[in-house]
């Protein structure tokens, strides 16, 4: 048997497909869902991932106020221009790209933003809206993985979910998601504090993998026909690569793929989806037609 491959990004096209037909249809009625990313200093990786995510604004139709500034910038300047964005009635949604110079305060910044501008869903006003199950932007990865699982027809209800990393970003927030009713799945979160892994894993119906290093899931440690998803972004020499590099995931893919039922390929699983799902929260923040409260 051989794992069916989990596409995330002809699903994400599907995602920003829809969402660019919902802004033609707000661009008629004379809004324009805007979008403001942030980015301190020259991370090659931020600004790979910041160049995506402009792209994606871009396709859909949305309205780009992204700022580049460069690494000396203090934390007192990137607060202020926080401040702006958030009485800035034409900018829905506001982003600051992490992770940030070590002399700016990462919670610092994440509190500045408007909760109803917080398009990451990271905001504490946010995150505690996703734990008791009220309106709120959902984080854009674990919303984007359970969007995956159901546009493929994974079964979640009743299933037994391992979750390998306990994340602010991914960890943590995708176990409430999946908890909730329309998902339905009991979850267990394991860290590196966890005792015997393999035994959680193999145990699992579903099992993500969020650590941030190579191979955390192995041959022999999920059962046959279970679902991998491999949230993790590796960096790996490659000598036949232009870059000198390749992308892997937190999963050894090539061994899995002979025992699971579904998989995710790193890239082009669940990177697409969280881009996706930031254009999507972008739509829904104009949609509401909210400003910052007076």
């Amino acid at each position: 048997m051989s794992a069916v491959l989990i596409d995330g990004k002809a699903i994400a096209t599907e995602v920003k497909s829809d969402v660019a037909e919902k802004v033609r249809v707000l661009k008629e009625k004379g809004i324009i869902p805007c979008l403001a990313v942030i980015l301190v200093g020259e991370n090659p990786a931020s600004v790979s991932y910041v160049t995506g995510k402009r792209k994606a604004l871009t396709e859909a139709g949305m309205a780009d106020r992204s700022v580049v500034l460069p690494e000396s910038t203090s934390e007192e300047e990137l607060l202020k221009l926080i401040s702006e964005l958030n009485e800035d009635k034409s900018v829905h949604g506001i982003l600051v790209q992490l992770p940030l110079p070590k002399h700016i305060n990462e919670e610092k910044v994440i509190n500045a933003i408007c909760p109803e501008k917080d398009v990451d869903g990271f905001h504490p006003v946010n995150v505690g809206r996703l734990m008791i199950g009220t309106k709120g932007f959902l984080p854009c990865t674990p919303h984007g993985i359970c969007v995956m699982l159901k546009k493929m027809g994974i079964k979640t209800d009743g299933a037994n979910v391992v979750i390998v990393g306990r994340s602010n970003i991914v960890g943590k927030p995708l176990a409430m998601l999946l908890t909730r009713r329309e998902y339905n799945a009991t979850v267990t979160i394991c860290h590196t504090g966890t005792k015997n892994l393999s035994e959680i894993t193999k145990q699992a119906d579903i099992v993500i993998a969020a650590t941030g290093h190579l191979h955390t899931i192995t041959k022999g440690m999920i059962k046959e026909g279970a679902t991998v998803i491999d949230v993790g972004v590796n960096r790996i020499p490659d000598s036949t690569k232009k870059s000198g590099f390749r992308l892997v995931g937190d999963t050894d893919f090539d061994d899995l793929k002979e025992t699971a039922a579904y998989i995710t390929p790193v890239p082009g699983g669940v990177g697409p989806m969280t881009i996706a799902m930031l254009i999507y929260n972008t739509l829904e923040s104009a949609e509401r037609g909210l400003t910052v409260s007076q």
